[in-house]
């Protein structure tokens, strides 16, 4: 082999291990899953003296849903007298004459509710949550973002947890309004389950450290201050905080069994715009806390853990990198023998998808029961998202990496729950990047690729070419289409340029 080629196939095997070490991740947080469920927690009832509540509503823009989470929020079963309800509204558009009058109405009926208007929004979300604790008056914090429905229990069932006093933090999990809409949304609540089981789980019933999901959830306000408070150098002030506040020895806890629902993007450019914050914060977080983790005098497997969930997003660019070079490594390759192919390249793609089959089927088990097995047809659009949503998400990684600022997106909602609920005549929508066109080039290149390894009877890695090839234009296809499929409506680009 020339020099140049004994670089590309070092690298490239380079790559694939450092993805099978993260696929071996999955197994562990399966295996810490199921070694600690004795330790999963309950639901609590009620303590003897009940403290006061204070729920913080943070919403930017969200006509549409505003009025039924203030809805679920006010059929919360706890007293009103010791139940503060926060609208913390920055928005720009309609949501505000929304969000006033319908907090007006509620005040008539007899509950505490404040209704609170930014016009600079310093800090996004964190900053507007960190303003509503200047008036806050209760002892522990209940958030929900605005595409939730509050379940009606969540109080009744996750207070008492704070008998403890080095409890900081409890989350309960998030179920999916329209997860039968399409398959995008069943795609993203497989996703999303496999999040919440068994990462949360895992972690939780292991002892580890995981982190509050921005909504859903309830903060003891001291934990919040102790860990210095909401801070909005990162996009995901939610795991920063997180992490700070079990740093300071704050105690979480994850009630697998008390389950709020929620609406999840049902437009490809607009679950891009979440995830890309969402992968943006978690590595500008790395970057910020991971040393302090790793110097700290935490358990070693603590450490460990950390350091995986931080930096799980790197995945996202050595994804990208791993398309590009498969092509020139299968040919080098091929030139070489196809059986070491077999050998080597199999085995460890093998490894990687198993181990993202099993992580998801597990969790579809957990929550559907007997059921599961009908979720199974799912899996390999699953697999290919994933794939898909790699030039986006690497894009989100090297701007962290490079410290490159961007605002607090918010991810439109449109009141979808059913199939259908009409939302393409809505105002909000997802912003078309420049992601489409390279995914589209590279589900090309990959077709370019499988029609290589037919000619040559290379078919021990055509499945893999073709989930790439199939997740790429997915991810290309979808989001041109949705975009061209929407009307230009009065005053939507004036909303989109201030998010």
């Amino acid at each position: 082999m020339s020099p140049l080629e004994s670089a590309v196939l070092g690298l490239y095997f380079f790559i694939l291990v450092i993805l099978a070490i993260f696929g071996l991740h999955r197994y562990i947080m399966v295996y810490l899953y199921f070694r600690h469920k004795d330790r999963r927690a309950q639901p609590r009832p009620l303590p003897a003296t009940l403290p006061r509540v204070t729920v913080q509503l943070p919403l930017y823009n969200e006509m549409y849903v505003t009025e039924r989470l203030l809805d679920s929020v006010c059929a919360i079963r706890y007293p009103r007298e010791l139940l503060q309800i926060q609208v913390l509204d920055d928005s720009t558009d309609e949501t505000t004459a929304i969000a006033s009058a319908a907090v007006e109405r509620r005040r008539q009926e007899g509950f505490d509710v404040e209704y609170v208007h930014r016009t600079d929004r310093t800090g996004y979300k964190a900053g507007a949550l960190e303003h509503g604790l200047a008036t806050a008056t209760g002892e522990f914090v209940l958030i929900f973002d605005a595409d939730f429905i509050a379940p009606a229990d969540i109080l009744e069932k996750t207070i008492g947890h704070f008998d403890d006093p080095k409890v900081g933090m409890i989350q309960v999990r998030w179920d999916h309004i329209n997860r039968d809409y399409s398959l995008l949304t069943q795609v993203q609540s497989i996703l999303l389950d496999g999040h919440f089981i068994l990462e949360h789980g895992g972690r939780n019933r292991g002892g580890r450290f995981f982190n509050f999901n921005g909504t859903a959830g309830i903060w003891r306000r001291t934990a919040i201050e102790d860990a210095g408070g909401w801070q909005h150098d990162t996009l995901t002030e939610d795991l920063d905080l997180s992490y700070r506040a079990q740093l300071k020895g704050w105690r979480f806890v994850f009630v697998q069994d008390v389950v709020s629902p929620a609406e999840i993007p049902v437009e490809m450019n607009a679950f891009k715009s979440q995830q890309h914050r969402w992968a943006k914060g978690s590595i500008q977080t790395c970057k910020k806390l991971l040393p302090k983790i790793l110097a700290s005098d935490q358990p070693l497997p603590i450490k460990i853990e950390a350091a995986f969930h931080l930096t799980a997003n790197f995945a996202y660019p050595l994804m990208v990198m791993l398309t590009l070079l498969m092509f020139p490594a299968m040919v080098i390759r091929y030139n070489m023998g196809w059986y070491e192919m077999m050998m080597i390249d199999v085995p460890l793609f093998m490894g990687a998808t198993l181990s993202v089959c099993s992580f998801y089927l597990v969790s579809q088990r957990e929550i559907f029961g007997t059921s599961w097995k009908s979720r199974l047809r799912y899996l390999p659009a699953v697999l290919s998202t994933g794939i898909g949503l790699s030039v986006n998400n690497a894009k989100a990684v090297l701007e962290a990496l490079i410290g490159q600022d961007s605002p607090f997106t918010r991810t439109p909602k449109y009141r979808v729950e059913a199939a259908g609920d009409d939302w393409k005549q809505r105002r909000y929508r997802g912003t078309l990047t420049l992601a489409p066109y390279i995914e589209l080039a590279l589900a090309l290149y990959c077709t370019v690729m499988a029609v290589y390894a037919v000619d040559n009877a290379i078919f021990g890695t055509l499945p893999f070419i073709l989930l790439f090839q199939f997740g790429f234009f997915y991810a290309a296809g979808l989001s041109l289409v949705q975009n061209m499929d929407r009307p230009s409506l009065v005053g939507e680009q004036e909303v989109l340029a201030e998010e």
